[in-house]
């Protein structure tokens, strides 16, 4: 049994790769396939409905944004950009 769910989730990876942002119930799908846990699954959905609703955009491109946000005003991470590229400077020249 285990080995069927795991075929079927390989096989939706193939088919549904195309359409993953846009299919909604594809996260809780999966989610009640692999763990069955309905309500998991509801909470799932939930969360992704209200970041939805409530930033515009999916939750995966907001967390991206917001890491992105973050990253940029992070003064050690800058710090670290800019040694990189004063190191790639340097080994040019």
């Amino acid at each position: 049994m285990r080995k069927y769910k795991l075929y079927f989730i390989l096989l939706s990876f193939i088919f549904l790769s195309g359409c993953f942002q846009s299919s909604a119930l594809l996260g809780p799908g999966m989610t009640i396939i692999s763990s069955g846990n309905v309500a998991q699954a509801g909470l799932h959905y939930g969360a992704n409905t209200a970041i939805k609703k409530e930033t515009g955009k999916s939750p995966i491109r907001h967390l991206k944004e917001t890491i992105e946000t973050t990253n940029e005003t992070n003064s050690f991470i800058a710090d670290i950009k800019e040694f990189i590229d004063r190191l790639k400077e340097i080994k040019k020249n």
